[in-house]
């Protein structure tokens, strides 16, 4: 049968397919985010040269594991989230708000790399010129990157014949294109179409390969779910823009854990390594006052000292505001029902604000109890002593509940100088460990503000 073109309807969050148009998608539930393409349609029939090339089935047990080579970018915090650098023929997609630093992290990236052969630094957006000038302004000076302007993949291609590179970027995914695909470039088909190109020629040729994405307003990569499943790294670049501090977190590593996060200040030199990132966020602590408190969070398997910092103030109008600046907002009103039920502190009538310093976003629930309390100080404008660290989870019944690797919490807090410690009882008893501090087990919210003086 003669293939034909058809119109199909896709949507452009999840690339759900539909014959005709429809309001709300019902994949994801998004609301006019469906497109019309053009598909081609009809037989399939492989031809005898492509059967030849099907795989063979081999036994699981009998298959040979090829040693892993790792290329390190001696950058410690992206080696540390890579689990040990960028492995040889991998597909690593970088995501991040406009503005947030990517192309200065791989432009670093790419004059660090000791790799044999060339880089090849592909480029839907910016001129040779504006790379250069950026380049200019980091110090890179490895004659070893190649540069190209170009959108269309055929050509990115051919480029790679040429020049034999083993290490490319893309920059970025959303600009690229294919004449085989007849939507737009950035479109669902176009960028599933591009991405399974450049995964399938980095597999075969062995090319190390980083493309960049745009993010959506909701901080997700833009273009369909199916970006991210393909790739084997993707990786996030955070941060306030009004802030100088980055964090490149891992969300997904096929070669090392996801829980690693890696810490950088943006300068004018680019972007720079923060080796002690604890005393860098509590650094800028001045005095004493009431309504802050410091908490030990773990990223991964490192300890981050961080503080919190609350106001309470009476409302003026009929219903009290809550503001959450680094933590989930509905964590916070959770909690501020928790102290109001459990601890007796009537906020009906306060406007509530949490800050979480150092315009970072933390979700760990052993921040909770910091939060209870950094609030109760506040409300009752009683300081917390500077030399006191908080731990714990807290339940709907107010209860401190145990959290994971609290030793090395505790020894972080420790290492920093602080003197006490509040952590939940249940996590006491089970310390293996002496340490210097002084250890206080809560058994609830109650304990921790008796011991503080704020009940």
């Amino acid at each position: 049968m003669a293939k034909k073109a058809s119109t199909i309807f896709v949507c452009n969050e999840c690339g759900y397919e539909s014959s005709k148009w429809l309001g709300k998608c019902p994949a994801c539930g998004e609301w006019n985010s469906f497109i019309e393409e053009k598909a081609i349609i009809g037989s399939t029939n492989l031809s005898k040269e492509k059967n030849k090339n099907r795989s063979e089935i081999v036994k699981l047990n009998e298959v040979e594991k090829k040693k892993t080579f790792r290329i390190k970018t001696d950058v410690e915090e992206l080696d540390r989230v890579l689990g040990g650098g960028f492995v040889t023929g991998s597909l690593t997609l970088l995501g991040g708000e406009p503005g947030i630093g990517k192309s200065t992290l791989i432009l670093q990236i790419c004059n660090n790399v000791k790799i044999d052969g060339k880089i090849l630094y592909v480029s839907g957006e910016e001129s040779a010129e504006q790379i250069k000038s950026r380049a200019d302004r980091l110090g890179i000076k490895n004659d070893n990157i190649l540069f190209v302007a170009e959108t269309d993949i055929d050509n990115v291609e051919l480029a790679l014949e040429k020049t034999q590179a083993k290490f490319v970027i893309i920059d970025s995914i959303q600009t690229m294109y294919s004449d085989e695909i007849t939507s737009v470039a950035g479109s669902v088909s176009q960028v599933r179409e591009i991405t399974a190109r450049i995964m399938k020629m980095c597999k075969q040729s062995g090319i190390t390969t980083i493309i960049i994405g745009h993010v959506t307003k909701d901080g997700n990569i833009a273009g369909p779910r199916v970006l991210e499943h393909m790739v084997d790294t993707v990786l996030y670049l955070e941060g306030e823009r009004y802030f100088s501090y980055r964090i490149l977190r891992g969300v997904k590593n096929r070669f090392g854990s996801t829980n690693e996060i890696g810490m950088f200040e943006m300068q004018n030199e680019g972007l720079v390594e923060i080796t002690n990132p604890s005393q860098i966020l509590i650094s800028e602590r001045d005095g004493n006052p009431a309504g802050s408190v410091i908490v030990v969070s773990l990223e991964g398997t490192r300890p981050l000292v961080l503080e919190v910092q609350a106001l309470s103030t009476p409302t003026v109008f009929g219903m009290p505001r809550r503001n959450a600046s680094g933590i989930d907002y509905n964590r916070l009103t959770l909690l501020m029902a928790v102290l109001e039920k459990r601890a007796g502190i009537n906020l009906s009538s306060q406007d509530v604000y949490i800050n979480l310093v150092g315009g970072i976003k933390i979700n760990e629930p052993a921040l909770d109890l910091g939060i209870v309390l950094a609030t109760a100080s506040s409300f009752k404008n009683i300081s917390i002593k500077d030399d006191i660290v908080v731990i714990g989870e807290v339940g709907l019944t107010g209860e401190v509940r145990n959290v994971n690797m609290i030793e090395k919490r505790i020894k972080e807090a420790e290492k920093l100088g602080y003197k006490t410690c509040i952590i939940p009882e249940s996590n006491k008893k089970l310390l293996k460990e002496k340490f210097k501090l002084d250890i206080i087990g809560a058994k609830n919210i109650i304990d921790a503000m008796k011991y503080l003086g704020l009940k």
